[in-house]
């Protein structure tokens, strides 16, 4: 285990909620099966189900089935729930960590 400067476990601790992981996942990939959405958010698949509710009821993605497979479609025009950053558009978030990766690909 890790230890801060004091000696005490340190402890761990992202800027980026689960929430916030998953939806960058539906957003790199709108065809993505919950146990990879899970597997990259470091989370288990029942946690990935239930944020992906979470987002849909709360109008930041719809679900459609395709076959035996979700697809996913992301609001980009919603709004950060917290009232500190409200004002804000989630489609910043997703330029930001989704042109990075597009950039990177491109190199």
């Amino acid at each position: 285990m890790a230890t801060s400067q004091g000696g005490e476990p340190a402890r761990q601790w992202t800027f980026l909620t689960n929430h916030a992981r998953v939806l960058l996942e539906i957003a790199r990939n709108p065809q993505a099966r919950l146990r990879d959405m899970a597997a990259i958010a470091g989370i288990t698949e029942r946690a990935a189900q239930t944020i992906v509710t979470d987002l849909e009821a709360a109008g930041y993605l719809t679900r459609t089935r395709v076959g035996r497979r979700n697809h996913y479609k992301i609001d980009p025009s919603r709004r950060f729930r917290h009232p500190a950053e409200a004002d804000h558009r989630i489609e910043g978030l997703l330029a930001l960590f989704t042109h990075r990766e597009e950039s990177q690909e491109q190199e």
